[in-house]
Order: C-alpha cells, then structure tokens, then sequence
C-alpha cells in the first residue's frame, strides 16, 4: 500500500478508501505511476500495486473477499508471460465496477488495428488506456483517469442526492422522473412508499402517499406528482420565451445535435437565437450510453455528456432556451416565420430550422403498452440501466443505438438478449458493436426474431417470441425490454405548410425541386441545399429527407443550416 488506507465519512466514521490498482513488470514504471498517481489522487483513493499477475489477482481476491471497492484497474501492456488484456479481464470479474485502462507505449500507432488496446477497446475488455511514458501528467495521466473516475462514479449510487422521488419503481411517472434527471445529470435517489426512507420523506413533505411520486429537493422544495413542465421550472429552466421577447433572428425547434449545433454556432455568430425543446435536450443522442465513433473523441463520449455539454455551451453564447412547451404550429406573415407554442404562446422570428428529429417506433403488440415504463421502454433509457443490475433484459433493433444499448445493459444485467427481425446485425449496425457484443458472455443475440406481446401483473414479467424462420411462438422471462426500432419523424405538427415524402420527411434543397408532389417553389431562386417548401424554414438532423443517421452528421447540418440562414438573412 502506497497511500493511506482511511478517511473519515461525514458522521465521524472511518471508512475505506476506493483502491487504484496497478499491475506492471517493470518495477520503474510501476513506482512511477504511483508516485504520480498518489500526488494527485491519495486524499481520496489508496493506491496498491502488483508486479505479477498472481500476485495482483490475489491481493484483489482479498479486497473483494473484504468488500473493498476498486475503483480503478491499470495493467500494463504485458505482465510477464500473461497480457495487460488478459489480466484485466479476470480482474474485472472479481470487480466489475472497476474502470480498466491499459498501459501502452507512446508511438505505437504503426501497428493500427493489429494493436491489443484497439482490440480490447472494440470488444469492451477495456475502458481506456494512458500513454508510457505520460510526459505530462495533467494532461496524459490526470485528465483520462479523472475521466474514467467520473465514468465509475457516475454508474454508481451517487454519495450525494440533489432530489429524492419517493414512488414505485414500476410507476410510468417516476420512470420519465428518473430518466429527466438522469439526463441532465443531476443526482438523486428512488424510495419506495412503504420504506423507512420513503415513510420519513412524506411526513417531512406533509404527504400520506395517496398522490405519487412525490419529489423532495435538498432545498426543501416538495413537488406532487409533477409533470414535465414542473420538474423543468424547478429546475430553473424557462417553460415559456418572455411575453415581450420580440423578434428572433432565428428559431430552432429541436435541441438534438443538429438543433443544439445550430444554437451554438447561431448565438456565437451574433444571431438572437431562440432554442425550443418539447423534451430534454439531446433527442435521441441524449439517451446513448457510448458514442465511440464521434470525431475527437477517441475514448468515446455519452449522449448525456455530449448533450449537457452543447445545451451549456448555447447558453453561455447567449441562445434563449425554453422546454416542456412544444410548436404546435408554423404560419408565415410576410417576412416573419410566426411559431405557435402549445400554451398558446407566439414567437416571431426571421427564420427558422426544423430539428425535431424522430422518436422510436413502437412494438405491434398491444399487451405491451400497459406495462410502458413498467419495464418496457422505448429508447435506452439511462436511469434503468442501473436499475437492471441481476436482472433478464431483452433489446429490440439492430442499428447502431441498439447495440450500444445492449453493451451498456451488460454491464449491469445478469443477462441481455438482443432480438432482431433480420438474418444478422452487421447490415445496420457498426462492426465495432458486433464484436463487442459477440465478445460479451452475458449477451445473446437472437436474429430472424420479433416480440409479439408480453404479460405481467404491473411490471413487465415475460415476453411472447415470434420465430420469424420456422413459425411459431415462445414465452421467456423478462424483466425489462427496450426498444429501438425504426423512426418516426416529428414533423405532423408543420401540417401542410412544409412538403414531406411518403414517410413524413422533410424534403429540402434538390429533393423538393425533384419531388413530383410537392407545393411549387415560390421565389425565383432555387432553394438552399436545406431549405423547405417555406423560403427561411431549412430543417437539419434527422428530420430531414436522406439524412444520415450519424450524431456527427446531424451536428454538421446544424452548423451549415446556420450558414444558410446568414444567407438567406443577408439575401
């Protein structure tokens, strides 16, 4: 042991320190990264260290033995005859909240995809790596293990709780309570009504438990049964743009990536910008547990992260931000492209972009929608993943989001089945996420396979299989589904003002030009590469007619949606 071992907790306890532990064969580096680990790191973590694989496997048999909580894992590349890899598999079953990171030398990149981090990165064996030698701690050392601290922290319960939701698990309400929250990163805990917990909350709350959730902030503030719109205003969000707010230079309807791109580059270029989100901010992004293949991020980044981060950055550039209030309407008054909010409200502005991107299709299987947010959701929804832990979780799809669900899920589940209709995975989904999946022991991938319904007496508890290749039908057990199919476009609220195609997308540019059935263009110039129907209203995301479902892609339309308003504006 290199550091101390025990720190005291808030009531004047001891307790344990969460163990750092480094598996290296090279005494030198070992002491090294240690001493620079400790340096940084000791207040708040013990620091052990082994220079063989059995000798650092046993130490970590006893602390799991001991109930001792590893933190952090880090091997080097090679460990005598055995692998870095190797060890931090077998390490990670004896700790597997642990985050794993791999010891590599700096200047390996000529062995490419042959190289073992990239290998073990794909198929989920590791966390991350840090580069040999660090040359400069804050940046090579502290900043990724303080990322992969933040990673572990963040899948556990949190020390500290912001908000407190007394309610059932299983209720549909406190389920959209625990997943706003989990979104916008805010800490908080769930107590049943009949806990001792949950009982103290609602006598504190002057509340008998007849009306739930019930939602207690650490100031004291009591909310019953709150919706969207409430939970939004308590947490200091605008549900409404200011009654005298005049005229915008620009509207965004939509606060995905394309929407909140679009706010950050308009508000940083001078344009009074206004963002409307009906939900929370990051649209389907926002829900992605691992974005792997996003450019500049080559660890990888969570939706959540990446939402909370954009939404920040919008504001701090100066865009408006109001939520919980949907446009229900679009209506053009000479040069003003008008808004109608769903409390009635109006926004004038001088143009507008569409980014309302699209929700997941829902299951052909009416037995389900009794049990939604009962253990059936639709989406991979971040406060269930945690909650999942032992349990039998089945994923329907198989794109992109839907692997990156699953391979989250593992983590917790005891077991995770992805169902999907077609012959194999790697038609729609990254190969990265195939491997990783097919590297899983816990996953089962089931192809040529649809649900059919499913049965539970106020939770979800088993699911009807409907075997696509023989015919037939079987029930399984089941304590969660998600759901990641398809895609629905938002876009009915625009009525017949905006053409879309056949699958309610909107057609812009060159598309509307070619498009036998939509409105005639009415201005003498043609349309901008993402301009609708209405001259000034463009549409970037998601939304829009062939896009590409890429978080990257929908980011970058955003940004040149915004070079085409400065056009338009300037025309």
């Amino acid at each position: 042991m290199i550091a101390g071992g025990t720190s005291r907790s808030g009531d004047g306890g001891v307790v344990d320190k969460p163990v750092f532990f480094l598996a290296h064969d090279q005494q030198a580096v070992l002491e090294a990264l240690a001493s620079d680990l400790g340096r940084r790191f000791a207040a708040d973590y013990r620091i052990r260290s082994a220079s063989s694989p059995e000798v650092a496997l046993a130490a970590l048999e006893g602390l799991a033995a001991d109930g001792q909580e590893v933190a952090l894992l880090v091997a080097g590349q090679s460990l005598g005859k055995s692998s870095g890899v190797d060890f931090l598999v077998a390490a990670h079953e004896l700790h597997p909240r642990a985050r794993r990171a791999l010891l590599i030398g700096r200047g390996e990149w000529a062995a490419g995809g042959t190289h073992p981090a990239v290998r073990a990165m794909t198929l989920g064996q590791v966390d991350s790596y840090l580069f040999h030698p660090w040359t400069i701690p804050e940046r090579w050392l502290y900043l990724p293990v303080s990322e992969l601290l933040a990673d572990w922290s963040n899948a556990g319960p949190p020390v500290e709780e912001a908000i407190r939701i007394v309610g059932s698990p299983w209720d549909a309400s406190t389920h959209q309570l625990r997943d706003v929250l989990s979104r916008v990163a805010i800490p908080h805990g769930l107590y049943p009504p009949d806990s001792e917990t949950g009982r103290r909350l609602l006598e504190q709350a002057g509340q008998d438990g007849s009306r739930l959730p019930v939602v207690v902030f650490y100031t004291g503030r009591v909310l019953v049964e709150p919706s969207f719109a409430d939970l939004s205003e308590a947490l200091g969000f605008r549900t409404s743009p200011p009654p005298d707010g005049g005229r915008y230079d620009l509207a965004i309807v939509g606060a995905g990536p394309a929407g909140l791109a679009a706010a950050v580059y308009a508000a940083s270029e001078g344009l009074r910008t206004l963002l409307l989100e009906p939900g929370v901010p990051g649209g389907q992004a926002g829900t992605t547990s691992l974005i792997r293949n996003y450019l500049g991020f080559p660890r990888g980044l969570s939706g959540e992260d990446l939402a909370n981060r954009a939404l920040e950055q919008a504001w701090l550039f100066g865009a408006e931000v109001v939520l919980a209030n949907p446009a229900s309407g679009l209506r053009v008054d000479g040069s003003d492209r008008l808004l109608r909010l769903s409390d009635g409200q109006g926004v004038a502005a001088r143009s507008v972009i569409v980014a309302t991107g699209v929700s997941w299709r829902r299951l052909e299987a009416p037995s389900l929608d009794p049990l939604r947010g009962a253990g059936v959701f639709y989406g991979a929804s971040v406060a269930e993943a945690r909650a999942s832990e032992g349990q039998r979780v089945f994923v329907v799809g198989a794109g992109n989001s839907a692997g990156q669900a699953a391979v989250h899920l593992a983590r917790y589940a005891r077991s995770v089945t992805v169902v999907a209709r077609g012959e194999r995975l790697g038609a729609r989904m990254s190969d990265y996420l195939v491997r990783q999946l097919e590297a899983l022991p816990n996953v089962t991938v089931l192809t040529r396979t649809e649900v059919a319904g499913g049965h539970g007496r106020g939770r979800l508890e088993g699911l009807t299989l409907s075997d696509r290749a023989v015919g037939g039908t079987r029930t399984v057990a089941a304590d969660a589904l998600f759901v990641l199919i398809g895609a629905e476009p938002h876009t009915r609220w625009l009525g017949d003002l905006v053409a879309r195609d056949p699958g309610g997308y909107l057609l812009t540019g060159q598309d509307l030009m070619a498009a036998a059935t939509a409105p005639r263009w009415p201005l003498e110039r043609p349309p901008m590469l993402l301009e609708t129907t209405v001259p000034g209203v463009f549409a970037a995301g998601d939304v829009r007619h062939r896009s590409v479902k890429r978080v990257a892609s929908a980011a970058g339309s955003g940004a040149v949606a915004v070079q085409l308003v400065h056009e338009y504006l300037g025309g």
